[in-house]
């Protein structure tokens, strides 16, 4: 544990609030879920579910460097992730023939049909970002409150 009272690799029990959300056709998954946040004042989130259908969407590949924009549309399999914090999300979609693609989302997800999502918050803690210098990227810090 650090002088935060944060503890890097684990965390302890914290009650669970949860919030259901329906997008709809047109609306942009991440800004909306990001609004929904900050409306709320949720200082832990995360998406519990997802599903729905998008339009478009783009998506980091696993080198970290690849950026690939689908237009669709698509089934959403899974949408995983942290929301608070600037957020850290994967998502899982099939186009019309099931074939399924998926990578780390970088926006870019428009609403087909609906998009109906259950987001989770972690009460007692919070979460920040800060850099670690064993991935190069900024990543989750749990504090406790």
């Amino acid at each position: 544990m650090d002088e935060k009272g944060s503890d890097r690799t684990s965390s302890s029990c914290s009650l669970l609030k949860t919030y259901a959300l329906r997008l709809k056709p047109g609306d942009e998954i991440t800004s909306s879920m990001q609004s929904f946040i900050e409306a709320n004042q949720l200082e832990a989130a995360f998406v519990l579910t997802c599903v729905g259908s998008v339009t478009e969407m783009t998506l980091r590949m696993a080198d970290s460097v690849t950026i690939k924009r689908y237009n669709g549309p698509f089934e959403i399999v899974s949408l995983v992730g942290t929301v608070s914090a600037g957020g850290h999300l994967h998502g899982s979609f099939s186009d019309k023939e099931g074939v399924v693609i998926g990578g780390h989302v970088v926006g870019g997800m428009k609403v087909y049909t609906t998009a109906e999502v259950v987001i989770g918050e972690c009460s007692g803690y919070t979460f920040t970002r800060e850099p670690c210098g064993m991935s190069g990227y900024n990543e989750l810090v749990v504090n406790k409150k």
